[in-house]
């Protein structure tokens, strides 16, 4: 049993602490709290029983940061319809994009909690945002933690109370934090990968299915268009991994009309529209970004013994999860992996990875 100099000490240490994090959280806002005591509960998650948690300001947070981002983009963008001021509207208070807010201002160290759990789940989504070579409008490799997301709402919501309830105040003050805002222009360039794969095929008269299956710790979706097979790709969450392979399934069947000529400068290509010693290419690749070897799997084999096609497929690992690409069919396996390994070239310069 503690004694009381020591429970006494404890409390001071946490009183310490306390404040050093609001004072942290207050620079990065750039704004001092009237009543210190919004900025706590901002900071509490329900998990901790000393303290009101962030719940009830969440709950108005959400609400009162909507409508101010809609004022904003009401005010700044006049010739825009409301579906396009909705979809902007979407992308910049979702979970994903709040949760990104969360780590870009280091928000994410100062939150109240007593689940273990949820340290890890942070750390992941964390490290993994730093290791992006882009903003990930629509999610990376790992999912956003809700809680990060819920915290920004609830520093809304403070600031909003504390300042009377005046949403332009609370405004002029957060604006600053949820910046850059997203714009259609950077919607236009990143499009919702799902979305698009399944109007892209719409549009064509074509069926897209999407499969999932788990693999150890990781979840796999396989994309699967008028019943063939396109390509796959994991993650350890189900979105993400649904996300990353219609990615990865876009790239493929934009492939399929790309014009070889447009890449005669980067590579050689064949008489087939092929990239010129692709296996070899993709190998050093590779090794130059530091990724696993690539995998490949005859994926398959038709014919009698002495007149045999192949298809083969390559799987390489990236950070962002696995690209499964399947080349054209072949009288030799070389030739097989080659074409496989050529696809995967074209996919990886289109998505800017070289």
């Amino acid at each position: 049993m503690q004694s009381p100099t020591v429970r006494y000490y404890d409390q001071v240490q946490e009183i310490s602490h306390m404040e050093a994090s609001m004072m942290a959280v207050e620079n990065a806002l750039n704004y001092r709290f009237v009543d210190k005591k919004l900025l706590v509960e901002a900071l509490t998650h329900s998990s901790c029983i000393d303290s009101a948690s962030y719940q009830r300001l969440e709950f108005i947070g959400d609400s009162a940061l909507g409508l101010a981002v809609s004022n904003y983009l009401y005010l700044k963008f006049p010739d825009l319809d409301p579906g396009k001021l909705s979809l902007v509207r979407s992308a910049n208070i979702s979970t994903e994009k709040l949760a990104r807010v969360a780590v870009r201002h280091h928000l994410y160290k100062f939150v109240r909690h007593n689940v273990t759990s949820l340290d890890e789940k942070v750390r992941e989504f964390v490290v993994a945002v730093q290791e992006e070579k882009e903003i990930e409008v629509y999610g990376g490799l790992v999912k956003a933690p809700k809680v990060l997301a819920d915290i920004v709402e609830s520093l809304a919501a403070a600031i909003y109370v504390d300042c009377n309830f005046d949403l332009q105040a609370m405004w002029r003050i957060f604006r600053g934090l949820l910046e850059p805002i997203v714009t259609l222009d950077v919607l236009a360039q990143q499009p919702q990968p799902v979305t698009m794969l399944f109007e892209s095929c719409q549009k064509d008269g074509k069926k897209v299915d999407i499969r999932y299956w788990r693999k150890e710790d990781k979840i796999i979706a396989t994309v699967t268009v008028d019943g063939k097979f396109v390509t796959s790709a994991s993650a350890e969450q189900k979105e993400n991994a649904k996300l990353h392979a219609a990615k990865a399934a876009l790239l493929k069947l934009s492939y399929v009309s790309c014009d070889p000529m447009n890449v005669d400068t980067f590579y050689e290509i064949n008489k087939d529209g092929e990239i010129e010693a692709a296996k070899q290419k993709l190998h050093e690749l590779c090794g130059k970004q530091k990724w696993p070897k690539p995998n490949y799997k005859i994926h398959n084999e038709v014919g009698s013994a002495h007149q045999k096609r192949y298809t083969c497929s390559v799987e390489i690992e990236i950070s962002e999860g696995v690209l499964f690409m399947i080349g054209n069919e072949k009288p030799r396996v070389r030739e097989a992996e080659n074409s496989a390994a050529s696809l995967m070239l074209f996919a990886l310069k289109n998505s800017n990875y070289i």
